[in-house]
């Protein structure tokens, strides 16, 4: 599972998963989290705006990532 570091909490999770590159963009993230595609703590998640905190992990496409703050002003892959 890979680490993600974010600057701020909450952040919202079509943010994440723009940032991380698991969509091309703003729009697809949004999509496939209203289609019901992105689990956020082994659980369905159909809120584009779900406010994602330190600790929560989010799976999509055979991808997972856990969430940590930062504190530094940008996401930082690690």
């Amino acid at each position: 599972m890979k680490e993600v570091k974010i600057s701020r909490e909450p952040m919202e999770l079509f943010k994440i998963l723009k940032f991380e590159n698991m969509v091309a963009s703003g729009g697809e993230a949004k999509l496939v989290i209203a289609d019901g595609l992105v689990m956020v703590n082994g659980a369905v998640e159909t809120r584009k705006r779900k406010q994602i905190m330190a600790g929560d992990v989010i799976e999509f496409a055979e991808e997972k990532i856990k969430i940590q703050i930062n504190g530094q002003g940008e996401i930082i892959k690690s």
